[in-house]
Order: structure tokens, then sequence, then C-alpha cells
């Protein structure tokens, strides 16, 4: 099981995930600069990875300066970095409300114990989410239809996208050492083809998968040929609206169309119970030239959508699998 990131002591080591599947790059982060570029750059990315990625670089931080002032000016840093994920404000408000109260002299190590608490929490809920999921999986082989079930899934939420696991994959890999038959339809996921990590972390894992154009995804359903379709959040309103990367929306809404259930997996620190609803999730707009048009072209690049909660099947959480409405319950 691949692991994203790793401490040595004093620093932390992450893959690069701009140069993969091409290269395989391991980086070593041991300020809060370069903490913010890994994730403001998508070095890091995934909304539980960057959560806690964010929590390691204030830690880094507090090692040269433990002070109110540099304390706010290191949060302020991090929660710029990107604004949909909302595991990345999640630690750092976690932070600052253990570290606030505490002697300057005592912040770096308590920050340092923290960020690798949530590390260590997010890779145990993400086990939780494959045990929860692979029981969706299970239903469908038993339901008497021909073996593999066919998973969709959408950009990469695997082991990529968090500390461990992954979530909408953690089903699948669990699936998979339990020797249930799963076959995955990775969609590239225009403009950065996120697809291609999934399709790398599903051979290293061994998992029958097949790549295909993010718009392919609807014929594929039309033709039944996908059984149920899993994705990952950034964040999800108290409503159960669900913010992912762009073309999310437009699979929920074929996979409605062809009656085919339609799950987001996602720990429970991507529920942002302070956002009523997914009109008030903010969307990251990217920089244009990640299209590839010519520099006097006009270009919208939204890097996520919004998935109504009546599109979505359920929510599998490390705590279980709830409907949208209940969510608000888990407070």
């Amino acid at each position: 099981m691949l692991t994203t990131l790793t401490e040595d002591g004093d620093a932390v080591l992450i893959l690069d995930q701009t140069l993969l599947p091409r290269e395989i790059v391991q980086r070593r982060l041991s300020t809060l600069a370069e903490a913010a570029h890994a994730i403001r750059a998508m070095q890091v990315r995934g909304a539980p990875l960057i959560g806690a990625c964010a929590a390691y670089g204030l830690a880094l931080a507090l090692r040269q300066d433990a002070g109110d002032a540099a304390l706010d000016e290191a949060i302020a840093t991090l929660a710029a970095t990107r604004p949909t994920a909302v595991n990345l404000n999640w630690a750092l408000a976690r932070l600052r409300r253990l570290l606030a109260p505490l002697a300057s002299a005592a912040r770096a190590e308590a920050a340092w114990r923290e960020a690798r608490a949530i590390a260590e929490e997010d890779a145990a809920a993400n086990a939780a989410i494959g045990r929860h999921g692979m029981d969706l999986l299970a239903e469908i082989a038993a339901s008497g239809r021909k073996a593999p079930v066919r998973l969709m899934t959408h950009c990469n939420a695997g082991c990529l996208a968090t500390v461990r696991h992954g979530t909408a994959l953690a089903p699948v890999y669990a699936a998979h050492d339990a020797g249930l038959a799963v076959h995955v339809w990775v969609s590239e996921t225009r403009p950065r083809n996120q697809g291609l990590l999934t399709v790398w972390e599903l051979a290293q894992a061994g998992v029958p998968h097949t790549l295909i154009a993010d718009n392919a995804a609807g014929l594929l359903m039309m033709r039944g040929e996908v059984d149920i379709v899993v994705v990952g959040a950034d964040r999800i309103a108290a409503n159960g609206d669900t913010a992912n990367k762009i073309g999310t929306y437009l699979k929920a809404l074929a996979a409605r169309a062809h009656g085919i259930p339609f799950y987001v997996a996602a720990p429970l620190s991507t529920i942002d119970h302070a956002c009523p609803h997914g009109g008030d999730i903010p969307i990251e707009e990217r920089d244009g030239r990640e299209l590839g048009a010519a520099p006097d072209v006009p270009v919208a690049n939204p890097a996520f959508d919004v998935t109504p909660a009546g599109l979505i099947t359920g929510i599998v959480t490390e705590r279980g699998i709830f409907p949208p409405e209940a969510l608000r319950e888990l407070a």
C-alpha cells in the first residue's frame, strides 16, 4: 500500500504528484514555504492529504517562530493555498485550538505531535471507509450478476489523495484484498488528467482497470457497463451537497438517468457543518494555462463542481454509510 506522506523527524517527505506517473520523486519539506508550495502547486493533492500536509507545515513554521503573530501568519499562509478542500482549514483550526493556550516554547513540539495524530487518524478513517464501502460491492456481487463488480470513479481519490488507503478507492482495495473481483473504470479527468494517477496506483496494487476519457462515462452507463459510481469529495456541505473534481456532477446526472447508485466516500473531516449548502462552497478557479489554450484565448478553468445531495445515494464515512440528509446528525 502506497504511503504518500512520512516524516523523518526534522522534515516531511512527500511524493511529488506533479511528476507522476512518469517519474517517482520524493520531496523533502522542511519549511513553511515549502509546505505551502507543495499544496498550492499540487505536489500533494486530495483533501485529506492536503489537511495532513498543512498540519505538518504549521509545525515546521513554529520551529522557527512560535509567537502569536507567527502562528497567525503561518495559518493564513497555509489557508490561502487551496480554497475548496475543507480538510485544510479543518486541520489548521484544530491546531489553532490546541496551540493558542500554550506557551510559545511548547507549541512546536505540540504541533508536530498533533500533525502526526491527524495523519494517523486519516489512515485509520480511510481503512474504515474501505470496510464499509466493500459491503456495497459485496452486495452487487451477491446479486447474481456476473463478476467482476464494475465500479466507476473520477479523478484520483485513492492512496495518493490521502495519507493511506484512499477514500473512493478504499473499498476497491479492501475488496481486492478479500478476493472479491472488481474492475475500475478510471476517468482521466481533464485538464490535469488525474485519472492517470489512479491508473498508476491501481496498477501498483494489481487491481484490474480501464482508463477512459472523462466524457466517455455517460456512454458506458447507457450501455449497462457500470454497476456503481464511487467518488471522493473535497468539501461536503451540511445538507449533503458535495464539491469534488470538475466533471463529478455530470457523472451523477448520468448515473441518475440510468439507475446506477452514486456514492461519495470521505472522512467526517470533509463535512463542513458550517456550510449550509453547496452554493456556499468556494470553487477554486485555476490558471487557464492548464487547458493549453493560446495566451489570447479567454479561459474559464473551475477545478471543482458541486453535486446536489438529491443525486447522491449515500455518503461512505468511517462511521458507516449515511444518506445525505442524515449528515447533520454527525455534527
